[in-house]
């Protein structure tokens, strides 16, 4: 008895050929499992603050004061710290969405039957950032108009005016360009990557142990190579979406004090 190995098969994981609802309407509602995960784990968190929040009570317990734990992370920890308490607390719905969004949806990246996060896929990640990236520039318009802000953002004040030919799209560029790709492309990139090596680490475990040779040794290293690095994509999980809503924090932050350029 040998084993195989599997490489990971991206092609049928990203691009699959069959969808479901793919004739109804034109495909405009057509879903593949990564988009069926998407929804089911949005469906959970939904399912679960809903449970959490119907009946508050001025003494939380049980979920309610899970729950109230989580969101209060995110006001302490990354609203407020960044913006501010009255800043904070109006930007807080953003923030605290992009977070448990983010978080909720990278879950299923170590769940078995799932095995891979909806944000190894660029959409989803393009999503969140164009959120934060819309609240950033909204930040900044609201607060001086938006000529300007983006005047503010773009022209830096006391430099020769031929050096503004050159600084000021390198300054859009960095600013209005930079940010929401960079956003984006984190996401995606550590979360296509933990599949990857998820993947290969377990199907190297099963070509090793159905060798019955020498070989089959190495099942076991292999094994624990994957129990720990799936330990640590349980670190990233909570790490990626910390990062992602702080950046975005961080960006409204610098929107608000864009006459401090």
């Amino acid at each position: 008895m040998r084993g195989e190995f599997h490489p990971p098969d991206l092609d049928s994981e990203f691009f699959p050929e069959e969808m479901l609802f793919e004739s109804f309407a034109n495909g405009w509602f057509a879903m593949d499992r990564l988009i069926l995960i998407r929804l089911l784990m949005t469906a959970i968190l939904a399912v679960f603050l809903l449970i959490a929040f119907r009946n508050p009570k001025l003494v939380p317990s049980g979920l309610q004061n899970f729950a109230e734990l989580a969101v209060d992370f995110v006001r302490i920890n990354i609203a407020e710290e960044i913006l501010g308490k009255k800043e904070g607390r109006r930007f807080l719905p953003v923030l605290a969405t992009i977070f448990f969004i983010v978080l909720i949806t990278n879950v299923p990246t170590i769940i078995p039957g799932m095995n891979i996060s909806p944000n190894a896929r660029i959409g989803m990640p393009i999503v969140l950032a164009v959120l934060g990236y819309v609240t950033m520039i909204y930040a900044g318009s609201k607060r001086y108009g938006f000529g300007k802000f983006m005047k503010s953002s773009l022209v830096i004040p006391n430099l020769p005016p031929a050096l503004h030919i050159l600084v000021v799209p390198i300054e859009f560029f960095s600013t209005f360009v930079m940010r929401p790709v960079t956003l984006a492309l984190r996401l995606m990139a550590n979360f296509l990557a933990g599949h990857l090596i998820l993947v290969l680490l377990f199907s190297a475990t099963n070509f090793f142990f159905w060798q019955l040779n020498g070989w089959t040794a190495l099942a076991g290293v292999t094994t624990v190579a994957a129990i720990a690095f799936t330990l640590f994509e349980c670190i990233i999980i909570f790490l990626q979406a910390y990062i992602f809503a702080l950046l975005v924090a961080v960006y409204i932050e610098l929107s608000l004090h864009a006459d401090s350029h």
